[in-house]
């Protein structure tokens, strides 16, 4: 193995740094907050033992796919847009047989700080859906306060997630915690901007209301996609569904038409679970597309 293919393959197997790109006047830059181990054949059913069998290179010491939980700032115009907020202070130990491993969260708002923000500087935080691991610093008091640490921000939700958000209580969100959530949300429609370069792009089937947003800048485009793929491999198996997903037969369609659309010229992809390879371009490979990640 080649240096530069060893030092690729080592990051699949860690959480992500800090790492920005810049899109003319944009910046973008993934703020992590922890991380959750996948059981493999657990979070993506549809794979078999021969599969990991042969992609070894994409599972960690213990077995499990590596996904980092944080959120995506976005710069512009001296104002800034967060989009999705952690797991926040807490963990969770692995579930037993359970296809999913432990998960861990606190980070986020330190980062934040390194990048030089408070979160009173975030105007909007704009959630891909409601799932806990989304949802995290905008639900969960900040330390030493008695309230979340986003509460000056919009809470910007996509009409159908919203609208359905009871069906998201099979998944951990409690009515609790969107009740908390409720007096900061603002529903969005797919196609609307909501901050200076950035659209919404309705991506369905993870969740009721499953959102990516697009960030446009300096002739380039970067979609952030949600869950709609939770590791690299799916680039070349689009047809593999999570665990997870709300409707698997719809996921999977969103998920072919994303991963043409990441082909296109001057177009960057950003997967908030992919280990320490969240920006990437979507390129032939041997087996299919595959993802190469972008660090500039």
């Amino acid at each position: 193995m080649s240096t530069t293919a060893s030092h690729q393959a080592e990051r699949l197997r860690r959480p992500s740094e800090l790492r920005s790109l810049e899109l003319g006047g944009t910046k973008v830059t993934y703020v992590p907050d922890g991380a959750v181990q996948l059981a493999p054949r657990g979070w993506l059913p549809d794979t078999s033992e021969d599969v990991w069998a042969t992609h070894p290179g994409y599972l960690d010491d213990a077995g499990y796919l590596v996904a980092g939980i944080g959120g995506l700032l976005v710069e512009a115009e001296g104002r800034a847009l967060l989009i999705d907020a952690g797991f926040g202070p807490r963990s969770l130990p692995a579930q037993p047989d359970g296809p999913i491993g432990a998960t861990y969260g606190g980070a986020l708002l330190e980062n934040l700080a390194r990048l030089g923000h408070r979160p009173a500087d975030i105007e909007a935080v704009a959630f891909t859906h409601l799932h806990i691991d989304h949802l995290g610093w905008a639900a969960h008091r900040a330390p030493g306060a008695d309230r979340p640490a986003f509460t000056g921000a919009d809470y910007l939700v996509a009409e159908p997630e919203w609208t359905q958000r009871d069906l998201l209580a099979a998944h951990g969100t409690s009515p609790e915690t969107l009740a908390a959530l409720e007096p900061q949300v603002r529903t969005v429609t797919d196609g609307q901007e909501i901050f200076p370069g950035v659209r919404v792009r309705f991506l369905l089937g993870h969740t009721p209301g499953h959102t990516a947003y697009v960030v446009s800048g300096g002739g380039r485009r970067l979609i952030a996609f949600g869950d709609a793929m939770h590791s690299p491999i799916q680039i070349s198996h689009p047809g593999w569904s999570a665990w997870s997903d709300h409707d698997s037969a719809q996921s999977a369609d969103f998920r072919r038409q994303l991963v043409a659309e990441l082909q296109e010229p001057d177009t960057i992809g950003f997967g908030v679970h992919f280990a320490d390879v969240v920006f990437g371009r979507v390129r032939p490979g041997d087996d299919g597309p595959t993802w190469h990640p972008v660090d500039a």
